[in-house]
């Protein structure tokens, strides 16, 4: 029975203390959009650790990922392509 109750303290202890330092990450991340500082690396780190007891952040950062490679790839084709027509003399 102790124990049990123990169990339970831990587990919302954890998951206060992620969402709290996530969220503070996620938010200095935030900051950063307006300041000089690192914001898309500090707000994927914020997700990142917000994800571990949270499903929704999951998502987000999953859909980030997504677009992030998505905006990757359509760079890369852009440059190949400029490359190519460069290269041909058009």
């Amino acid at each position: 029975m102790i124990k049990r109750g123990l169990h339970l303290t831990y587990k919302a202890a954890r998951r206060i203390v992620v969402g709290v330092v996530g969220l503070t990450v996620l938010l200095i991340g935030v900051v950063m959009l307006v300041t000089p500082g690192p914001a898309l690396v500090v707000i994927p780190v914020g997700l990142a650790i917000l994800s571990i007891e949270f499903t929704w952040a999951r998502a987000w950062l999953k859909r980030m990922r997504e677009s992030i490679s998505s905006l990757n790839s359509n760079n890369l084709n852009d440059r190949a392509e400029t490359h190519r027509n460069r290269v041909s003399g058009d």
